[in-house]
């Protein structure tokens, strides 16, 4: 399912670029919890940014031009973002989850 590839907003105009509340970001395609908002941090890309997803959730394949690593949702296959290795952000897995805001929605933590 790859909805969201083609819904993807320019930089800083996704819903929760700068959004912070305590919860979990699950797909918008199916519903599968993908993120903890305590795993999210500002990157200054426009984006949404993490560091790491929950365990199993986020599938990783590698573009064709090996630049890039696209993130899916591993339950449906909706299309998430990018993941970034090595970019010398001061978090525990100096990874950067770019993720589209359409291809999440936002779970308070209760």
């Amino acid at each position: 399912m790859l909805w969201a590839k083609s819904l993807s907003r320019l930089p800083g105009t996704g819903e929760y670029n700068k959004f912070y509340g305590s919860g979990v970001y699950n797909c918008a395609g199916c519903g599968t919890p993908l993120y903890k908002s305590t795993t999210k941090f500002d990157s200054g890309c426009g984006w949404p940014a993490f560091f790491e997803g929950l365990p199993g959730a986020i599938q990783r394949t590698p573009d064709p031009d090996g630049r890039r690593v696209e993130i899916t949702c591993t339950a449906c296959g909706g299309h998430l973002g990018h993941v970034f290795k090595g970019e010398g952000f001061k978090t525990p897995t100096d990874e950067r989850h770019c993720v589209n805001s359409v291809s999440m929605k936002f779970t308070p933590a209760s």
